[in-house]
């Protein structure tokens, strides 16, 4: 297996993975003008990108998903929550999906909360153990910090529903996957991301302030207490990323 991480504009991580003995692999939350940089990785590793993942429609960045996939002849996937909205085809997603990229499997986890449209990809690598190694959360888990659940005005809605996707479906999970998240510090996606790139299961269950708070009702309280400004451009870009 070979694994990739990219940081790139707004705090962004980007991911690219997959199997390397059977040339494949997938390309996750790229941001718009670093798809050469994911096709030079992909001739590096002597693979075809086969899937282009985005875990939501993003309204911090412009996504560079689409122009990937066409690019790379991938399919573009998204959560199939997007379909009545999107201007464009994708492969519409759905909680409990499985992708097969030659030795390694990737589960879908609908979590939504940040969106509705969230999704967590579930990583395996199957040459080692068909135990699941590390967790992709997107927006919906960063490493000490939450998605923020607020942008499309309907807070503790969306906080109570993130409650449930972080206690039902995250951190369920063994405590040794490691969360490899969609920001790192400096981004307006969550309160106070730590700079580190990446976690445990464990580590966050133990030190993240929001998962210590198992009351919904006081989640919801403790996630709209401390709200990062809105992305700038925001309505510009969650259009551009719709494909309208």
């Amino acid at each position: 297996m070979f694994f990739r991480q990219r940081l790139a504009q707004e705090a962004t991580l980007s991911y690219f993975f997959g199997c390397g003995s059977c040339n494949v692999g997938i390309a996750v939350d790229p941001v718009a003008g670093d798809e050469d940089w994911f096709l030079q990785e992909a001739a590096n590793q002597n693979v075809k990108i086969t899937h282009v993942i985005d875990t939501h429609v993003h309204a911090d960045h412009y996504s560079g998903g689409k122009a990937l996939a066409e690019r790379a002849g991938a399919a573009y996937c998204l959560h199939e929550s997007n379909g009545a909205r999107m201007k464009y085809p994708f492969h519409a997603l759905k909680d409990g999906d499985e992708i097969e990229v030659g030795n390694v499997g990737v589960k879908v986890l609908h979590t939504p909360g940040h969106t509705p449209d969230s999704i967590c990809l579930l990583v395996a690598d199957k040459r080692r153990s068909a135990e699941p190694w590390f967790v992709l959360t997107g927006d919906t888990l960063f490493v000490g910090s939450i998605g923020r659940p607020d942008l499309a005005g309907k807070g503790e809605e969306w906080a109570g529903q993130l409650f449930d996707s972080l206690h039902g479906k995250l951190m369920s999970l063994p405590e040794s996957v490691e969360v490899f998240p969609g920001h790192t510090s400096g981004s307006v996606c969550g309160a106070g991301i730590s700079g580190k790139p990446s976690s445990t299961v464990a580590f966050e269950k133990r030190f993240n302030a929001g998962l210590g708070v198992l009351d919904k009702e006081a989640f919801v309280r403790h996630i709209l207490a401390d709200i990062p400004p809105r992305p700038a451009e925001m309505e510009r870009m969650v259009a551009a990323n719709l494909g309208q």
